[in-house]
């Protein structure tokens, strides 16, 4: 499974480069045993001239990578690339991950229509497969409706199969084996959709590293000379009062109420109530959120329906410190970790 801004940004480098009329590929790691910086499904974007965005590794690969993208390129041929990072005597880096990495590199050629239907489907941030068959670069995505685009008559059912099941339960990029061919099958989501309800001076760090954590921030404030593109540039803006706001229109949000004015965020709760949210957390002590809640006319259990005090539990006191222990709790609860130290754990990524 792989983010879809992260995706976009990557359609949209190699779009850029193709403008400058650069040769340019995706590489796409498909394959980890033991520690890695990244999950497969990881791609990053090399184009002619050392051009890269996004990264594999923790930096530590990319430039040795580029070598075989270069290659790649200009070949016009997909590449197979695998690293053994316990190697210390081959690489004299040191890299602290110790895994083995498979990487693919695919060159993106601009006259190949597949890559205009995939950047239609990122620009409609809806969920859909991508597929490829490694290494002869066989491609095709596959819509949550089941519309096959790309190299279909070369997919075999069990892929397909897998592709529709995967937007259920995938949580990372797959390899599927079937009669001696490999797929990666890999779903891309849409980033969750947070709202922020206040635009108040500490909501801008919660929106700026929400925003670089993967969500897809609104702030939710009537206060136009607050809520504006220069103060949140990372963000989309709801200049309106809570309760002239359909339900339906937020519909499936993660919220973070931190309106600093109770009755503003009641209006904020009950909305956040009434649209399916995935998350709430509301900025302040407990017992005035309980007062909230009973302001509302809700019934709610604080610590299962409602997050408060919103955060993690890391010491924090400044704005910016408050609101990296917001963004760890929504990362979090987002992986359904429970925001534990790393200290001692032996596998990461599980």
């Amino acid at each position: 499974m792989s983010q879809l801004k992260e995706f976009r940004t990557i359609m949209n480098s190699i779009k850029s480069a193709w403008e400058k009329d650069k040769k340019a590929a995706i590489v796409m790691l498909i394959g980890v045993n033991g520690s890695a910086y990244r999950l497969p499904g990881t791609k990053m974007m090399m184009a002619e001239g050392a051009e890269m965005k996004g990264s594999i590794s923790g930096g530590c690969l990319e430039g040795d990578i580029y070598g075989y993208a270069e290659k790649a390129i200009q070949e016009g041929i997909p590449m197979i690339k695998n690293y053994d990072l316990s190697e210390n005597e081959i690489w004299s880096l040191g890299i602290g991950c110790k895994g083995s990495l498979e990487i693919l590199i695919l060159p993106a050629k601009k006259d190949d229509s597949f890559w205009e239907s995939t950047d239609k489907l990122l620009n409609q941030e809806e969920e859909f497969s991508f597929i490829l068959e490694v290494p002869t670069g066989v491609k095709a995505l596959v819509t949550k409706y089941g519309e096959i685009i790309g190299d279909s008559e070369y997919l075999p059912s069990i892929v397909y199969e897998s592709a529709l099941k995967g937007f259920k339960s995938q949580k990372r990029a797959e390899v599927l084996k079937w009669e001696g061919r490999r797929f990666v099958v890999d779903v891309i989501r849409p980033s969750q959709k947070l709202i922020v309800a206040g635009a108040g001076k500490d909501a801008i760090p919660v929106v700026e590293l929400a925003a670089k954590a993967g969500f897809s921030v609104t702030v939710l404030d009537p206060r136009s000379e607050f809520n504006t593109e220069s103060y949140f540039p990372k963000a989309k803006h709801l200049v309106e009062v809570s309760e002239n706001i359909n339900p339906d229109h937020v519909n499936g949000a993660w919220w973070v109420i931190m309106n600093h004015l109770q009755s503003r965020d009641e209006e904020a709760l009950y909305l956040a109530l009434k649209s399916n949210p995935k998350y709430i957390g509301v900025l302040g002590p407990v017992s005035r959120t309980q007062e909230m809640i009973l302001n509302i006319g809700e019934d709610l259990t604080i610590g299962n329906d409602i997050y408060t005090p919103v955060g993690l539990d890391i010491g924090a006191e400044t704005m910016e410190e408050v609101a990296i222990s917001i963004v760890s709790e929504l990362m979090a609860v987002r992986s359904n970790r429970e925001g534990k130290s790393l200290k001692g754990k032996v596998k990461i990524h599980v």
